[in-house]
């Protein structure tokens, strides 16, 4: 039987932590008995960590698949606890620990390919064995950026894309128009983006709907096992909308529409401020052309800043 009862990490009720900000708990501990030169500890551990397969000679016959990998320790600290005259009773015993963030890490994210966590850890050991521990994870907002380079995005923004439309069962053909507006195209995590939509449809059936959704595109740099550096981009949807329009033949309509930004969420970002990751981000509006195989897409830049 451990000597060790139980071993509590004790938080404050923060929701989302801020990069920079500082954190301020207690290790908890319950021993069943006399404990004889214990190490107790409390870490703070962010790191980021990928990995994705890739084919290794793609013009070769064979498949032969090697794994990109990257990997970075964003913060690590610890917090040894003094412990009186070498020893510690039965009973509770409470330590209070602090730590602060630093200023320049990135969010908490998570993703098929990588990922970027912070964890909170206590530890309870005696002659180098560990007898509890406890890992609390913890969601933390970043504010890496040079906020300088989008001071110019700040006006208004308009993007237009015009699709053309054949029916060839009754020889007739068309367009369809969308025109994206928005006051501006930086926001914060938490942030609602509100936008206009217009439709002008000059084709002779209905328009029925729009889907608007946020994508997270992600730039990965790895390396292969040989240490050769490897890139790879993929994109996730972070929010998304369908907006029921139908605009009729001959018609225009114009829509507004908001997304609510989710907290956390990594900020607009390049590969020398995160390290093994780079974030952009665009507002897609996408509709389903009447009667056809076709589908007219709208994207809009939108940068995150906090």
């Amino acid at each position: 039987m451990s000597t060790v009862r139980a071993i509590n990490l004790v938080l404050p009720e923060v929701e989302v932590y801020l990069a920079g900000s500082s954190i301020d708990g207690q290790l908890v501990l319950n021993l069943r008995s006399t404990l004889v030169d214990p190490v107790v500890k409390v870490e703070l551990v962010g790191r980021g960590y990928l990995r994705w397969l890739e084919e290794e000679n793609p013009e070769q016959d064979y498949e032969k698949r090697t794994a990109c990998t990257n990997q970075v320790v964003y913060v690590s600290k610890t917090q040894n606890f003094h412990i009186k005259d070498g020893w510690l009773d039965s009973g509770v015993h409470t330590f209070d620990f602090h730590f602060t963030f630093p200023p320049n890490i990135p969010s908490t994210f998570t993703s098929k390919i990588g990922c970027i966590s912070y964890i909170v850890q206590g530890t309870c050991c005696s002659s180098q064995v560990v007898l509890a521990k406890e890992e609390r994870c913890l969601l933390l907002q970043g504010t890496a950026g040079d906020r300088r380079r989008h001071m110019k995005d700040k006006a208004p923004l308009v993007v237009e894309v015009r699709k053309d439309v054949v029916y060839f069962c009754c020889f007739r053909h068309g367009c369809v128009t969308l025109r994206i507006s928005l006051e501006k195209n930086i926001f914060c995590p938490g942030d609602t983006i509100v936008f206009m939509t217009d439709i002008d449809n000059r084709t002779c059936k209905y328009v029925r709907k729009v889907i608007f959704a946020l994508h997270c595109i992600v730039l990965y740099r790895g390396f292969s096992s040989r240490g050769e550096p490897r890139y790879l981009e993929d994109q996730s949807e972070v929010t998304r909308l369908e907006a029921q329009t139908d605009t009729a033949p001959s018609e225009a309509m114009r829509v507004t529409s908001a997304l609510v930004l989710p907290k956390p969420m990594p900020v607009t970002s390049t590969l020398r401020e995160n390290k093994i990751m780079a974030f952009r981000y665009e507002l897609v509006g996408t509709s389903d052309l009447p009667c056809t195989m076709s589908t007219i897409v709208v994207r809009v830049p939108i940068i995150i800043a906090a």
